[in-house]
C-alpha cells in the first residue's frame, strides 16, 4: 500500500531528486493531476535516460535525439515504469516542471497547482496492466492526501496543452483508469 510521508515523498519507492522544481506560488493549492507519457529514446523503454533527463545529466552524444533535449529543464513528480515501479523525482508539495504552457478549466500555469505523473510509454502503444494498477493506487493516495484534487480534476497533458502536446495519447484507456480509481 502506498503512503506519503510528512515531507511529501512516497514511502517504499525509488527517490531520484530532480533539481528542476521550485516552490508553488500557493503551497496549499494542489488541485490537479496531469497524466503524461515519456520514452527515451522515443519508443524505447527501460534504461537510465528518463532519470537522466529529469536530473539534468542526459548526455547529448548517447543518441541523436538527446542532442535536441539534453539541455531541457524538466521534471515530473513521478514516473511509472512499464513494470509498475514508481520513481519519484519531486516532493508533491513542490512545483515540478512538467506541463509547460498550459490551461485547465480557464486557469493557466498548471505546474503551479498540479501533480505530474509520467507513464513510460508512447501515444500509440498500449500501456501495461501493471502501469494502470500502479497509477490507480497512486491516484487514490494522492486524492486522499490532497483533497482539493478530485476525480474531475484529473486530465492528460494533451488536454491542457492542445495542439502542443499529445500525451498520454489514444493508447491510454481513460475509462478503465477512471473506473479503477473508484474501486477498492
Amino acid at each position: 500500500m502506498l503512503t506519503i510521508n510528512q515531507n511529501h515523498w512516497l514511502e517504499g519507492v525509488k527517490h531520484v531528486p530532480s533539481p528542476f522544481h521550485d516552490a508553488r506560488p500557493d503551497g496549499d493549492d494542489i488541485s490537479l493531476l496531469v497524466v503524461h507519457n515519456i520514452s527515451l529514446p522515443p519508443g524505447q523503454f527501460g534504461g537510465p535516460y528518463i532519470e537522466q533527463l529529469f536530473t539534468g545529466t542526459l548526455k547529448p552524444d548517447e543518441h541523436p535525439y538527446f542532442e535536441l533535449i539534453s539541455g531541457f529543464r524538466v521534471s515530473a513528480h513521478c514516473l511509472i515504469r512499464r513494470n509498475g515501479d514508481i520513481i519519484q523525482f519531486v516532493p508533491f508539495d513542490c512545483r515540478a516542471w512538467h506541463a509547460g504552457v498550459s490551461t485547465f478549466a480557464g486557469r493557466d500555469k498548471c505546474n503551479d497547482y498540479s501533480i505530474g505523473i509520467e507513464l513510460e510509454g508512447t501515444d500509440t502503444l498500449p500501456y501495461t496492466q501493471a502501469q494502470y494498477d500502479t497509477l490507480a493506487a497512486l491516484t487514490r493516495v494522492l486524492l486522499e492526501n490532497y483533497p482539493r484534487t478530485d476525480a474531475s480534476r484529473i486530465t492528460g497533458h494533451e488536454f491542457i496543452a492542445p495542439g502542443r502536446k499529445t500525451d498520454p495519447g489514444l493508447a491510454f484507456d481513460w475509462l478503465a483508469y477512471k473506473s479503477s480509481i473508484l474501486l477498492k
